[in-house]
């Protein structure tokens, strides 16, 4: 799953999201959550522009744990004070879930489903702002068997630009929600998602990430089942002015042959891969119903690094889940080093009603956050040996907002001086580190 990622350009996934505002044409879009909401968001804003959907907060929501839904309450309610005049329609994952609670608040004027979001005739005013329209236009998910290409003219004030490739999952894993949020796998055409790349990158964007909630399952409902390496290999061929892809999170035993061998000897892919783990530990692994092994996850990432050493890895890991013991946990711990996993997503277990793992018996909730914070004290040591890596050195970096920067390992930088305009590829004397970020000046 691909709960990514974030709230911003900086994040590929989190387990507590943050929020994203964006505001054009008096439409504000909250987005909490992954990548492909954000990408989502885009489409969203085009479809509110065209229909003159003037005045309307937008809050797209994430599901991928019990937090995750909390604070797209909390935005909601506080969207709702700061401009009480103005309707709020709530949609994505949290919404699909559980479409009655949101319903149910006071401050929501209307509910759409994740399929209804991406459609362009839901935003017309008469829709959404209707007083005798249903208060949730929400369909069973599952239901729907073909994602379109949605097109984007560009993502305003993003240094990287998104391209959803896939959505839903057809696996089960047993603490997951995000398939009742996203339906089953659908593909986009690989014509459809090379041709938004073209587009892209005429509009001047540097990089461009492909994304989805499952990305590496894309292609298998499409015609000759053709896999991500495949597409990726399209992209490159037909896109040839494309200068950086990025491949979003993904499930390390769905890399199929070919992607692996483009992983590791094309250039333009960038360096950088976040991968799908949730536990180094067998039992555990199993019980999540994850189709790897411990044995799998390391093999893969010394492969890789071995074939291409400046290859850098984040990867999403659970701490306490139910029956985890310290020595499972352990074997969790063991993998971080093992697999050279530069940037941990750490997601202190959250039992999800309608999921099997929230039948299991639990942890105690002390043991699970301690497990977390010693997750995320691994997580800064991982760090900060990348970060230590490139102390000393001058690289390219493409700018994103506030005077950050990120090189294509995805290492994060913070610019001395005057920032450059976000979008830009610069050349940065790497100098020191402050444990979270490079620090460097313009050369």
């Amino acid at each position: 799953m691909t709960e990514t990622n974030s709230s911003s350009d900086t994040n590929i996934n989190v387990g507590a999201p943050e929020t994203e505002v964006s505001d054009t044409s008096g439409v504000d879009i909250l987005t909490l959550g992954c990548r492909l909401n954000s990408y989502e968001s885009e489409v969203m804003r085009g479809h509110a522009q065209k229909a003159g959907l003037e005045e309307a907060i937008i809050v797209n929501t994430c599901a991928v744990t019990n937090e995750a839904v909390r604070q797209a309450r909390q935005t909601i309610r506080r969207a709702k004070k700061d401009r009480p005049d103005t309707p709020v329609i709530v949609t994505g994952c949290a919404a699909q879930v559980d479409p009655d609670m949101f319903a149910q608040m006071p401050e929501v004027t209307r509910v759409i489903g994740n399929a209804e979001k991406m459609k362009e005739e839901t935003f017309k005013p008469t829709t959404l702002l209707d007083d005798d329209a249903p208060k949730a236009l929400v369909n069973d998910i599952m239901s729907v068997t073909e994602t379109a290409g949605h097109m984007v003219d560009g993502l305003e004030g993003r240094a990287r630009a998104f391209v959803q490739v896939q959505t839903g999952c057809d696996h089960r894993c047993t603490f997951c929600i995000i398939p009742y949020g996203r339906g089953n796998s659908r593909s986009v055409p690989a014509g459809e998602v090379v041709d938004q790349v073209k587009q892209l990158v005429a509009k001047g964007h540097h990089e461009v990430v492909i994304t989805g909630v499952d990305l590496t399952s894309w292609g298998a409902d499409l015609p000759n089942t053709p896999n991500l390496g495949n597409l990726v290999a399209r992209i490159l061929k037909l896109a040839p002015d494309l200068n950086q892809l990025r491949l979003s999170s993904i499930d390390a035993i769905e890399i199929d042959e070919q992607l692996f061998d483009l992983i590791v000897t094309e250039k333009r892919i960038a360096p950088h891969l976040h991968l799908s783990f949730q536990a180094g530990d067998n039992m555990i692994l199993k019980r999540m119903k994850r189709r790897h092994s411990r044995e799998d996850a390391i093999n893969l990432c010394q492969r890789l690094r071995a074939a291409r050493p400046e290859m850098s890895f984040g990867a999403d890991l659970i701490a306490g889940f139910p029956t985890e013991t310290e020595e499972m946990f352990a074997n969790t711990m063991a993998c971080v080093d093992e697999c050279g996993l530069d940037y941990l997503h750490v997601f202190p277990y959250s039992a999800r009603p309608g999921t099997p793992a929230a039948k299991i018996p639990q942890l105690n909730g002390d043991i699970i956050k301690d497990r977390a914070a010693r997750l995320r004290q691994k997580g800064k040591e991982r760090l900060q040996l990348r970060l230590d890596h490139h102390v000393g050195t001058s690289q390219d970096a493409l700018v994103e907002m506030g005077g950050r920067a990120r090189l294509p390992d995805f290492a994060p930088i913070r610019i001395e001086g005057e920032a450059p305009k976000p979008g830009s590829v610069v050349r940065i004397e790497l100098h020191s580190h402050d444990g979270k970020d490079l620090i460097g000046r313009l050369l």
